[in-house]
């Protein structure tokens, strides 16, 4: 287990750099492969209606649940560990005029300050894979689920070490070094209580995602460097580095990205 004192500074690492600029420039609103394509389909496969109460941890700018809640018309609440992403997610809920529906808590995976058994469904985008204690976080989703409920996971997977190139980029590897097998996600959430009813691998979407990132890199820098943008810190060179490390280990099978979900037995 990750020693408090690691856990947190991960965890603030994480939820900083989703903050940036930098982030926002190259990942755009939705900080996931696939886009709001797969959280549609993750709502599918959730099997969200309206009024459906739904928490999504590791909610980021608001993004998916925002949109959940005008696809399915389901109640949405949202948790994130950095402050500014939910004032910047409460924000968008009410421009979107879904604040009725949707609304954002700074909070901690780990820890979820929530009744038993208080949802019927629990989505997580891309961000499991950086939680320091995965099973801890597993078995808050299983408590907080009620009978019948689901969880739902879409995540990057590691199959093996990661290239050499990405190993001295802390501020991007916080993010993704502790990214595990499928198998290994599906273990945490059995081991929770929970049982594994859909496995989709999407190794196709990160991919994608990879190619769009390294075109928009080529932008951002161009116009950082005509001083159309101010973007402090921005190391591009690390950042083209990781890129194409990134898109190597995709084409070799060492990074991919899965969706699972996961069933609350009925008691």
């Amino acid at each position: 287990m990750t020693p408090p004192v690691e856990s947190a500074r991960l965890k603030s690492c994480c939820a900083n750099a989703y903050e940036s600029d930098f982030a926002g420039r190259l990942l755009g609103d939705s900080f996931h492969p696939g886009g709001l394509h797969l959280t549609m389909r993750l709502g599918k496969l959730l099997d969200l209606y309206p009024g459906s109460r739904v928490l999504d941890v590791a909610s980021g700018k608001g993004e998916s649940a925002i949109f959940l809640a005008q696809r399915f018309g389901c109640q949405v609440t949202g948790v994130d560990f950095g402050k500014d992403n939910v004032a910047a997610a409460s924000a968008r809920a009410t421009t979107a005029g879904v604040a009725h529906l949707v609304s954002f808590l700074q909070g901690d995976a780990e820890v979820l300050e929530f009744p038993d058994a208080g949802f019927d469904a629990v989505m997580c985008e891309c961000a499991f894979c950086t939680f320091p204690d995965k099973p801890a976080a597993a078995r808050e989703f299983a408590r907080v689920l009620r009978g019948g409920g689901k969880a739902g996971l879409s995540d990057l997977t590691r199959s093996g070490p990661l290239p050499s190139q990405m190993e001295g980029l802390l501020a991007w590897i916080a993010c993704i070094a502790d990214a595990r097998p499928a198998q290994e996600y599906m273990a945490y959430l059995e081991e929770a209580g929970l049982r594994v009813i859909a496995h989709e691998p999407r190794d196709e979407a990160l991919a994608a995602m990879v190619r769009d990132i390294q075109g928009k890199l080529m932008g951002v820098e161009m116009m950082t460097r005509l001083g159309k943008l101010d973007l402090p810190g921005a190391d591009f060179e690390l950042a083209r580095q990781f890129a194409r490390a990134a898109a190597a280990a995709v084409r070799d099978g060492l990074l991919g990205y899965s969706l699972l979900v996961a069933e609350q037995p009925c008691s």
